[in-house]
């Protein structure tokens, strides 16, 4: 049987899986559980950000446990010849197969889950400071403005982009993006009536989202120290 046929042959197979489709639906639950804990939407503009982050999480998750749709598309109508359609697109389209899923998995982990523990401490600590309705600069807020936005903005790069690319994983991430940073804007406007000149002379002190190069591993350290010392001013 031609490897084209024998790859289109199995992943229709997995259309009729309802395990893989199972875990597919567990795994998205789970975390859009966790995404939804933290993150809690508040006004219209945070529900359109978390729509846009939970389509990226459905899209993302049904093809890595139910149907691969990418790898279909690309073996059935770009003629993409490959034995090993089970494996990721990365593997898939260098040529690696298990070897280079279960490097990109490694790599992907690793950086999805320095995301997800800037994303968790991120939120409480500006939590906390919102229940004493002062201005936080300390801890994570050091290095970048809207932490809790950098470590998701990085955990969906490693899980969608660098674990597990597929055609609507790389194309809504820079949705994500641009969503979050509008957010992050409107955000900073309410900051500012809130806190005049406190807050303008810290948008001039400390990067957005990215900090500056020598501040990463200060700020992935904070991350996990879970924040216990740092002190909301």
């Amino acid at each position: 049987m031609p490897r084209s046929i024998y790859a289109t042959s199995t992943i229709d197979a997995s259309l009729t899986n309802p395990a893989a489709w199972g875990l597919a639906l567990i795994v998205i639950v789970v975390v859009s559980w966790f995404f939804y804990r933290y993150f809690a939407p508040d006004s219209w503009r945070e529900w359109v950000g978390a729509g846009v982050v939970q389509a990226f999480i459905i899209a993302l998750y049904a093809e890595m446990y139910g149907f691969p749709l990418t790898i279909y598309l690309l073996v059935r109508f770009f003629g993409l010849d490959r034995e090993y359609v089970s494996t990721n697109l990365w593997s898939t389209l260098v040529g690696f197969g298990e070897t280079g899923m279960f490097v990109s998995m490694l790599l992907g982990y690793a950086v999805a889950f320095v995301g997800i523990g800037l994303f968790a401490q991120g939120w409480r600590q500006v939590y906390r400071a919102r229940q004493d309705d002062q201005l936080v600069t300390d801890g994570l807020y050091r290095y970048v403005r809207h932490p809790q936005y950098t470590g998701l903005f990085i955990a969906l790069f490693g899980e969608g982009i660098i674990h597990w690319p597929t055609i609507f994983s790389v194309g809504l991430f820079p949705l994500v993006v641009v969503v979050f940073t509008w957010l992050a804007r409107r955000e900073e406007l309410d900051m500012i009536d809130q806190f005049g000149e406190g807050y303008r002379t810290y948008q001039r002190r400390v990067p957005m989202f990215i900090p500056r190069w020598e501040q990463w591993r200060s700020l992935v350290a904070e991350s996990r120290s879970g924040g216990d010392d740092s002190e909301d001013t």
